[in-house]
Formats: C-alpha cells, sequence, structure tokens
C-alpha cells in the first residue's frame, strides 16, 4: 500500500507525536509498504530526506496545555496539499492529531483516500473544540478510522465528538533501550546514584518540582547525582541554574539535546528515573523507555501516566 503518514507539528522537531510518526514510518517500510511523511519544518527539505514531503517552512510557535505546539498556520499549505495528494494517489492517509491546524485539517479536506486519524493529546476541557464543534464535525466525519492511544484521551474526546474508535497504545522498540550490549555513560557510571529527567523544561513536565525536591534527597543520599536529558537550549534552563546557584545544589548535570542512539546509554546509566509532570499527558513514551531498559520509575499519579504504570507501593 501507498500510505502518507500527516503531523502536523514542526518535523523532525522532539516531541511524542513526531518520533511516533517516525516510528510508524519504519515499520510500515519494513513490512514492504511504500510511506511519504507530509509535514511542516523548520528543517532543510534536503536534511529531511526524500521520503519526507516538505509542504511549508513556516513555523508558529503556539502555547498550548502547558508546552508550546510548533505548527505551521501558512495559507499556502491548502492548495499544496491538494496538489500533493492530487499527484501521489495515496491508498491510505494516516492524520497525526486530526483537529490540529492547519496541515491536518487541510489533508482531511482534500483526501479522497482511506482516512485514518490518531488522537495523541489529553487535556481535561477545550473551549476550541466548543466553539468550533459545526466544523470539527466535518473533519471527524471525514474519518474511516480513530484512534486513541490512550483511555485518558478517549474520555476527553469523546465528550466532545462521541463516535467509533479503537484505542491502540503507544509503543517502543524494546531492543532498543534493553540490549545487553548498551554501555552507560562513562562520566556518570562511577558508582554513585544517579537520577534521571528525560523532557523539555516546560511548565507541565514538572522539573521544577523535581529540583525544589532534590535537596531534601541529598540530605538522604548525599552522592546522589541529577542528569537531566532533553530538547532544551540555554535560555529554558537558566532560571533553573539560576535556582540551583541560590540554593547551592551541587550534582545536578544539564545535559541537553541526546540523539536517540545516546537515548538509550542515559536510561541504562540511571538508578532511578523520576517524571514529576503536572497534566496533560495522554500516554508517557518515556515511562516505557524506562521500563524497556529495566529503570525504576517514580512518576506523577496523572491520568496519561495511570495508562503505563501502576503503584507499586
Amino acid at each position: 500500500m501507498k500510505i502518507a503518514l500527516v503531523t502536523p507539528y514542526d518535523y523532525p522537531y522532539p516531541g511524542g507525536v513526531n518520533e511516533h510518526v517516525t516510528a510508524l514510518d519504519h515499520e510500515f517500510r519494513a513490512l514492504g509498504h511504500e510511506t511519504l511523511i507530509i509535514a511542516a519544518s523548520s528543517t532543510n527539505g534536503d536534511v529531511l530526506g526524500n521520503h519526507v514531503i516538505k509542504v511549508s517552512g513556516a513555523i508558529s510557535p503556539m502555547p498550548a496545555s502547558g508546552s508550546t505546539a510548533r505548527i505551521t498556520l501558512s495559507p499556502q499549505v491548502y492548495q499544496r496539499v491538494k496538489k500533493i495528494l492530487n499527484a501521489e494517489k495515496f491508498d491510505v492517509v494516516h492524520v497525526h492529531e486530526p483537529t490540529v491546524p492547519l496541515l491536518s485539517l487541510a489533508v482531511l479536506l482534500h483526501s479522497r483516500a482511506l482516512n485514518i486519524g490518531t488522537f495523541h493529546a489529553y487535556r481535561e476541557s477545550n473551549a476550541m473544540y466548543e466553539y468550533a464543534a459545526p466544523f470539527l464535525k466535518q473533519v471527524f466525519n471525514r474519518l474511516d478510522g480513530r484512534i486513541f492511544v490512550s483511555d485518558a484521551v478517549r474520555e476527553y474526546i469523546t465528550q466532545y465528538f462521541p463516535g467509533d474508535y479503537v484505542t491502540i497504545p503507544n509503543g517502543v522498540n524494546c531492543a532498543r533501550f534493553a540490549s545487553p550490549s548498551i554501555k552507560p555513560i562513562a562520566r556518570f557510571n562511577d558508582g554513585r546514584p544517579n537520577i534521571l529527567f528525560v523532557g523539555r523544561l516546560e511548565a507541565r513536565k514538572g522539573f521544577r518540582h523535581l529540583l525544589r525536591a532534590y535537596p531534601y534527597i541529598k540530605s538522604v543520599v548525599p552522592h546522589a547525582r541529577l542528569i537531566v536529558v532533553g530538547a532544551f537550549g540555554d535560555k529554558e534552563k537558566a532560571p533553573f541554574l539560576r535556582y540551583a546557584r541560590a540554593q547551592k545544589l551541587r550534582g545536578i548535570h544539564f545535559v541537553g539535546y541526546v540523539s536517540p542512539e545516546e537515548l538509550p546509554r542515559y536510561y541504562h546509566t540511571a538508578t532511578v528515573f523520576c517524571a514529576p509532570n503536572t497534566g496533560f499527558e495522554s500516554f508517557g513514551i518515556i515511562l516505557l523507555e524506562a521500563m524497556a531498559a529495566g529503570v525504576p520509575i517514580v512518576a506523577s499519579d496523572i491520568a496519561g501516566f495511570q495508562t503505563v504504570v501502576e503503584d507499586c507501593r
């Protein structure tokens, strides 16, 4: 089959939806299908590869649920999508986050293929759904199949748009994280207890709570070390560095972005993995990654995480 995978977010900027799309692309190709990823991207088209169709380089950061959604609002997308779909004649169009403007909506309005939508986002309520329901119902009616990544997402979406859906949880390649050949990061592999945080330094990821708890951890485990990995830069980490210096905290290492190849090594370096997220999480792929690597987890008791882990106290 010829399959289009559509992500409304800046591709391949780090994020759960983009990682999901990349993994699906890899697995579908391994099964012998022909796939193309349709996305907007701030990355140069030559770097993306010939299996990615870049529809726009105009990316607008938009606040969303305690995070920042990097999407395109360029009106040129509408006509470009129409031309792409007419030329490629896909058998299946799989749109991730079907209600996110502008790309997802444009694809569904033009597609004449079998349309599948996967819903990733979770909130407790959404004013946009309430006010734009008549238009969005047209989008939902264009979907031949609807997928939720968790029960939390199902409960959220169906309060606005009831209908037939199937829940297919996210997954990770266990071998990628569990292989006995994975070596810990040498500079942190010195016998000291390592607490690992993986994620962006956005409010909903809850790192500020872990940082405030760190002195209490150090009082009990003086040699503990905190390793912070994620797609963040100097601007994002600056307030946390100031806090750590003001509180005279030691043993905190802001590593920043690491490649997909290096990430499993950090899990294998960890004594414990901490996910202090405060909400708006639909699932928690980082929890799966930690479990695949065999790392004990301390995580917030939030709706999305309850799908993945149980309280084993």
